[in-house]
C-alpha cells in the first residue's frame, strides 16, 4: 500500500473532460507545448537509460542492506540514526522512480495513440514495478514494530524530520498483508489495474464522433454541448450517445473488472466500506465525508434543482434537455478568449492575492511547463502533475478559448503552485491527500472569477454569475452524484457482475435525483457514465472536488473578512504538503471540517449566487 513506491497509478489531479470544457475555436494565439527536458532530454537519452538501469540495482542493494534489520534498530543505540540513513536512501530511490515514471507518463498522455509512446510507457511500468518490488519490505517491517519499539524510534530526535511521514505510514498498518502477498499485488498491478486503465485511455482517445459531417475526438465533441446553436448541441449529444453505446460492452467490462479487482483487494486488506481505502489515502475520516455528502444531497433542491429551474425559465421552457444543461444563456455574447488574455487574467488575479503566487505561476508560462493545444491522441481533460521535487510540475490542458477553459487554467495552475510550494518537503512528504490537493486549485479559480466579475460591465455580470454557478454545481453537486453512482456500482458488484442496463439504471437514478425535474433525461443518457476517467483511474476520487470547493468557499469567506495576514497563512498551508492533517491545516483559519455546520458555509455561497441571479431581470 506504500504510496512512496507506487509507480503504476494515473497522473495526479486529472480533471474530467466535462468540467474542463473544450472545442474547436479560432484565433487562440500561440499555444504552448511543454518542454520535458527538466526530466530527461528524450526517450532515447543516455540520462534516461542510465537512471533506469541504475535504479534496478539500487532497489536490490537497498533490500540487501536493510531487509530484516528494522526490528533490531529500535533496540540499538544508533538505531534512530541508522533508520534516518535508510529513510534518506529510500527517499532518493523514490525520487528517481518518480522521475522515470513521470516522464514516461507525460510522454504517453501527450499522445496515447502513438504505438511508440504506449510501448515506452508500458515498458517503464513493467520495469519500475519489478524494481520497486524490492522496496515493499521497508514499510511493512516498520509497521510490524510493536507500539513500544515504534514509539522509541518515532520520538527520537534523529527522526524528527520524518515524523509526519512515519505517522502517516502507521495509519496503513491495519490493512497491510504479508510480504509475499503485498509483492504479488504489486507485481500483478501491471497486468491488472494498470492494464485496464490503459485500455480505457486508449479506447477513449481513439473514439471519433460524427457531427455535421465532421469527425471529432471527444474533447471538441463535448465542447459542442456549450455551443450557442441548439441544433449543434443536440447533434453532439446524439453522436456522444451513439459512440458510447457502440462501445458500451468494452466500458462495462472495464468497469466490472476494476470494481471486482478493488473488491478483492478490499476484502484481503479488511476494508469494510467500499470507499474506506480512498478515505485512508485521503487521510480523512469516513464521518467527515458522510457529513459532507449528506449536506450536499440535502441541498440538491436549493442548488441544482433551483438553478436549472431558473435556467429553463430563461430559455422559455418548463424543462431543458440534458444536452442544454451547459448551454450558454440566451442572447449571451460568445467570444473566443485568446491564450495571452487567459494567461494575463489568471496571473493578474493571482498577483492581486499575493505576488508570490503570481511569481510561481508565471514560471509555468515562461519556462514551458504547460501543454495546451488539442491534438489527436492527446488525453482528454486536464491535469497538473507534480513530477518530483528536484524538477517541477507540468500542466496539461485542452485549451480552446471558452470562459470555462480560463477557469480550468486557473484551476490547474492552483495545483501547480501548490506542488511547487510543497516540493520543499521532499519526495516522501510533498504529496498531498486529494481532499486538500483540490483546495489550491479551486481557490485559484475563485480568485480568477472574482477578478473577472469585478471588472465585468453590468450586462456581463449575469452571464458570469451563471457560468460560475454552473461550475460550482459541476464541482459540488455533480461530483457527489458521481460518488453516489460509484457507491452503487461497487456495492452491487460485490453481489455479481453488472450489466450495461443496470449501470445505466444507476446512472439515471443519481442524475435524476441530483439534477432535478427541470432537466429532461432519456434512456440515451444512460450510457454517459462510460467516459468519466475518475471512475476508472481513481475510484471515489470525485468527492475531493466537492470537499475542496466547500472548503475554499469557507476559506474565501475568511479572506474577505480578514485579509491581513491571510495570504501568508494560506501559502504556509500549501507548503506543508502532506505533513499535516486537515484539522491542523484549517485551525489557523478558524475552520473545522468535522463540524457538520462547516459544509453549510460553502453551500450557502452557491445559494447566494443563485439568489442574486434570481433577482436580475430575464
Amino acid at each position: 500500500m506504500s504510496r512512496a513506491v507506487s509507480v503504476t497509478s494515473r497522473l495526479s489531479a486529472a480533471r474530467s473532460p466535462e468540467k474542463a470544457g473544450a472545442g474547436v475555436a479560432p484565433e487562440l494565439g500561440d499555444l504552448p507545448r511543454w518542454d520535458l527536458s527538466a526530466l530527461y532530454p528524450g526517450m532515447d537519452s543516455e540520462a534516461y537509460k542510465a537512471d533506469f538501469n541504475g535504479i534496478e540495482g539500487r532497489c536490490a542493494d537497498f533490500a540487501d542492506a536493510w531487509r530484516g534489520r528494522i526490528a533490531a534498530l529500535a533496540g540499538e543505540a544508533d538505531g534512530p540514526g541508522e533508520l534516518d540513513r535508510a529513510i534518506r536512501a529510500f527517499e532518493a530511490i523514490s525520487e528517481t522512480l518518480g522521475r522515470i515514471m513521470s516522464y514516461a507518463g507525460l510522454i504517453y498522455f501527450g499522445d496515447t495513440s502513438a504505438p511508440a509512446h504506449a510501448k515506452f510507457y508500458g515498458d517503464a511500468q513493467e520495469r519500475a514495478t519489478a524494481a520497486s518490488a524490492h522496496l515493499l519490505f521497508f514499510q511493512l517491517e516498520l509497521n510490524r514494530l510493536d507500539d513500544a519499539a515504534w514509539g522509541r524510534l518515532r520520538n527520537s530526535p534523529e527522526l524528527a524530520h520524518w515524523r509526519p511521514w512515519l505517522d502517516d505510514m502507521r495509519k496503513e498498518k491495519p490493512y497491510e498483508l504479508s510480504d509475499d502477498i503485498e509483492r504479488l499485488f504489486h507485481e500483478k498491478s501491471v497486468t491488472g489495474v494498470s492494464a485496464w486503465n490503459r485500455l480505457f485511455d486508449e479506447t477513449i482517445a481513439a473514439l471519433r464522433f460524427e457531427v455535421d459531417g465532421a469527425s471529432l475526438s471527444i474533447e471538441p465533441t463535448l465542447n459542442l454541448l456549450q455551443d450557442a446553436d441548439p441544433e449543434k448541441r443536440k447533434a453532439a449529444a446524439a453522436a456522444l450517445g451513439k459512440v458510447f453505446s457502440d462501445n458500451i460492452r468494452t466500458f462495462t467490462l472495464i468497469t466490472n473488472t476494476l470494481a471486482k479487482d478493488k473488491d478483492i483487494s478490499d476484502r484481503w486488506r479488511g476494508f469494510s466500506d467500499v470507499a474506506d481505502a480512498r478515505h485512508l489515502a485521503n487521510r480523512v475520516e469516513r464521518e467527515v465525508v458522510d457529513a459532507m455528502v449528506a449536506a450536499v444531497r440535502d441541498a440538491y433542491p436549493r442548488l441544482s434543482h433551483r438553478y436549472y429551474r431558473l435556467k429553463a425559465r430563461w430559455f422559455g421552457k418548463e424543462q431543458l434537455d440534458y444536452w442544454d444543461r451547459n448551454a450558454p444563456l440566451p442572447k449571451a455574447a460568445q467570444r473566443t478568449i485568446g491564450w495571452d488574455e487567459a494567461r494575463d487574467t489568471v496571473l493578474s488575479a493571482y498577483g492581486e492575492f499575493t505576488p508570490e503566487m503570481e511569481r510561481i505561476a508565471r514560471r509555468f508560462f515562461d519556462e514551458n511547463w504547460i501543454d495546451a493545444p488539442v491534438r489527436p491522441g492527446k488525453a482528454p481533460g486536464a491535469f497538473a502533475h507534480p513530477t518530483v521535487p528536484s524538477a517541477h510540475p507540468y500542466v496539461m490542458l485542452n485549451y480552446l478559448g471558452k470562459p470555462r477553459d480560463v477557469m480550468t487554467l486557473a484551476h490547474e495552475l492552483g495545483h501547480g503552485v501548490h506542488q511547487v510550494l510543497a516540493a520543499r518537503q521532499g519526495a516522501l512528504m510533498a504529496p498531498t491527500p486529494l481532499t486538500l490537493a483540490e483546495t489550491a486549485s479551486v481557490f485559484g479559480e475563485m480568485l480568477t472569477f472574482r477578478r473577472m466579475l469585478d471588472a465585468a460591465p453590468p450586462q456581463e455580470r449575469k452571464v458570469m454569475l451563471a457560468a460560475k454557478v454552473e461550475d460550482m454545481i459541476n464541482t459540488v453537486v455533480r461530483q457527489i452524484a458521481f460518488y453516489s453512482f460509484e457507491r452503487r456500482v461497487h456495492e452491487a458488484r460485490r453481489q455479481g457482475e453488472l450489466t450495461s442496463e443496470r449501470l445505466a439504471a444507476f446512472w439515471l437514478e443519481v442524475q435524476t435525483e441530483s439534477l432535478g425535474p427541470a432537466i429532461r433525461l432519456d434512456d440515451d443518457y444512460g450510457v454517459w457514465w462510460a467516459y468519466i476517467p475518475h471512475f476508472i483511474h481513481s475510484p471515489f476520487y470525485v468527492y475531493a472536488y466537492a470537499f475542496g470547493d466547500c472548503l475554499v468557499n469557507s476559506l474565501y469567506g475568511v479572506y474577505q473578512n480578514a485579509r491581513e495576514g491571510f495570504a501568508g497563512r494560506y501559502l504556509e498551508m500549501l507548503a506543508a504538503g502532506g505533513t499535516r492533517h486537515h484539522s491542523e491545516l484549517l485551525a489557523p483559519f478558524g475552520l473545522n471540517a468535522a463540524d457538520p455546520a462547516f459544509w453549510q458555509i460553502g453551500l450557502g455561497m452557491i445559494e447566494g449566487f443563485i439568489a442574486e441571479l434570481e433577482s436580475l431581470p430575464d
